[in-house]
């Protein structure tokens, strides 16, 4: 089933996504890409002999982050007058999920709050057992290496382990709630359910909490010490420390002097705040073990729509500790180096895409006609980019340590290319097969990137024969695919170039550098580039333009995406820097730029999350959410926009 989530909240070991009322939607641990263990977990009250789900379409909703953490407040409220506020944080070093739930009713109330979980340890409902040990107050479900705890302040009074699978109302936890009393069955084996349950005596206007702790460990012991130990720590305790933690991780980046727009004064701040949403998102899809990212929490688990998207692809990420360097944090970029550098395959290339732990994920991209060779090339041209920023010694020793792996890379980019074009594989947006304007753009960077840190390995021959090499891309691609509409080709497809407009083109300007904007002849085909791009690409939604990937585009109904708006916006915004361009068509470019960031902002989630599409019809975000490309994306935008050299007000 796929469910698409409204928040994200972790840490290194733990990753967790929700619905907008508070329901559990995933549950990663010990990995962001592996095991999945939740079907379904969220508070129910009991009241006048029938249960209220937390997820009921009665209650209104208003959810959103605490302000610079990954700590989200959901408030609830009920036509009968309950209100349910919540607030979820994980606990910065332990994979324990804190929820800490306030309870009021406007009049006098008797009745029950449930805890319900439907689990699937282990990534399965095969071969799980649970038991409740109603001397340590922890309700524990397991398969093998995985072992799941639940715990709460105060302790809870009942508590049922049941049978999913059962529809008898005594066995089943789901329905043995209905009545208001829990059977308090200790142990059960197969397919799980089960239930904790308080009793809520409340006078008018009167308020309860309570606590509830889902954790996780590799086995029973680690499980009984840890759910101890987080239980006996005061939960305003435990959110102080979560919030000093992502304050002081915060405090790295790259401080914004944004300009003033206006009459957009809410639209500055808006930038200000996603930003740090940003940055925040991306930490949480980040493996700090392994220095991989995943692309978005998985969705999709059994590919009934798509591919699935909890994968790390190395292309993506090349945009991801980009915009990482570039805002403050060059640590991602170091660790995702060294995850490259162990994951790339025999013949110097890398994998379409990969577990977090380096390992070959599922893949349409097992052969030579299939691979995806701007994995390779956008790889080489990233690690140029962290190598100088480098100083000194420590830039001496990278290259050192780096060198084997250019080397490999550049060398499989050579034998792609032996007559300029690239030799057919599949394309980025993983639709077609044939030679890609994309991906030979990529090309150019890896070789060009991988030429200049040739040139200071003392290797002159190498850095000539790639350097000449990525020109001859260059050239050949222009000569091949260039079209006299004033954009390029899609890609040679079939034998023949498809002049179908593709937003990807504008690789060739940002962020390869096929095309430079200091060039007269090279500026006149970037600024028609982004024309056609921006004209024919364009689709209505929330009152702006989003871009869609390519004309006829269908996936997912053919959505506009975050990501190509992104790009656009990039484009214009790298454009204006330019000493070439003049004043009056720099301010029309930045104004331009602006409308797309604000679009892609209109098509967050409300708590700030880009995700990877905007459904054309509702404009509500769409499919993959978040997105850690949208996210590195909307980072570098605002910091180009932060880099603008011309300080004076843009008119609105």
């Amino acid at each position: 089933m796929i469910k698409q989530p409204n928040v994200i909240v972790g840490n290194n070991k733990l990753l967790v996504t929700m619905g907008k009322k508070g329901e559990l939607v995933t549950f990663f641990y010990p990995g962001r890409d592996w095991a999945q263990h939740v079907v379904d977990s969220q508070a129910c009250i009991y009241a006048d002999g029938k249960l209220i789900w937390s997820n009921n379409h009665e209650w209104t909703v208003k959810q959103d982050y605490m302000d610079e953490t990954n700590i989200v407040n959901t408030e609830l409220t009920h036509p009968s007058g309950i209100k349910l506020k919540i607030r979820d944080f994980v606990h910065p070093d332990l994979p324990v999920l804190i929820r800490k739930y306030e309870i009021c009713s406007r009049q006098e109330f008797h009745g029950k709050l449930f805890y319900y979980s439907d689990l699937r340890v282990g990534d399965t409902h095969e071969k799980n057992s649970a038991f409740c040990d109603e001397d340590a107050d922890l309700l524990v479900q397991y398969r093998h290496s995985c072992h799941l705890g639940l715990t709460s302040v105060p302790r809870f009074s009942q508590w049922q382990v049941g049978k999913a699978s059962d529809r008898i109302w005594w066995t089943n936890a789901k329905y043995d709630m209905e009545d208001g009393q829990l059977q308090n069955n200790p142990e059960d084996i197969g397919n799980l359910n089960n239930a904790i349950g308080w009793d809520l005596d409340l006078k008018a206007g009167e308020k309860k909490t309570i606590s509830v702790f889902l954790g996780a460990a590799s086995d029973r012991t680690k499980l009984y010490k840890r759910m101890r130990f987080i239980s006996s720590i005061p939960v305003e305790n435990l959110m102080n420390k979560s919030q000093e933690h992502w304050a002081k991780w915060l405090s790295r980046k790259k401080v914004l002097q944004l300009p003033k727009l206006e009459n957009e004064p809410k639209f500055r701040e808006s930038l200000y705040d996603m930003y740090d949403r940003c940055l925040l998102c991306l930490n949480l899809l980040s493996d700090d073990s392994n220095g991989s990212f995943v692309a978005a929490p998985e969705f999709d688990h059994d590919f009934e729509m798509c591919g699935g998207y909890g994968f790390c692809w190395n292309r993506d990420c090349a945009e991801v500790v980009i915009a990482f360097l570039d805002a403050s944090y060059p640590d991602y970029c170091d660790r995702f180096f060294r995850w490259c550098k162990q994951t790339q395959l025999p013949d110097g290339s890398w994998f379409q895409r990969y577990w977090l732990d380096g390992k070959e994920a599922p893949s349409w991209g097992n052969f030579k006609s299939s691979t995806q060779i701007d994995e390779t090339g956008s790889t080489l041209f990233a690690i140029e980019r962290y190598y100088q920023t480098l100083e000194g010694i420590e830039k001496l020793e990278f290259l050192d340590e780096m060198w084997v792996t250019v080397l490999s890379a550049a060398e499989y980019l050579m034998k792609r290319t032996p007559e300029g074009l690239h030799e057919p594989c599949r394309g980025l947006w993983e639709t077609y097969q044939g030679i890609f304007i994309y991906t030979n753009a990529s090309i150019y960077a890896g070789l060009k990137s991988a030429a200049v840190m040739a040139e200071d390995y003392r290797e002159p021959e190498l850095a000539q024969r790639w350097s000449e090499r990525a020109f001859l891309v260059k050239d050949t691609t222009i000569e091949k695919m260039w079209i006299a509409e004033g954009y390029f080709g899609r890609g040679i497809i079939d034998d023949s170039l498809d002049i179908t407009v593709d937003a990807s083109m504008i690789g060739t300007f940002v962020p390869f550098g096929m095309l430079s904007a200091e060039d007269e002849q090279e500026r006149e085909m970037i600024i028609s580039m982004i024309n056609n791009v921006a004209e024919k690409l364009k689709i209505p939604v929330n009152g702006h333009f989003g871009i869609k990937r390519f004309e006829d585009d269908h996936y997912i109904g053919g959505n506009p995406w975050v990501v190509t708006t992104l790009w656009l916006s990039r484009a214009m915004l790298t454009l204006a820097v330019s000493e070439k361009i003049g004043t009056q068509e720099k301010t029309k470019l930045v104004e331009s730029a602006l409308e797309y960031i604000k679009w892609s902002i209109r098509g967050t989630t409300c708590t700030g999350m880009l995700p990877e599409q905007v459904d054309k019809h509702t404009g509500r975000p769409a499919w993959a959410i978040p997105l850690s490309w949208s996210c590195a994306l909307m980072i570098s935008n605002i910091l180009l926009l932060n880099d603008y050299e011309n300080s004076e007000t843009i008119q609105e």
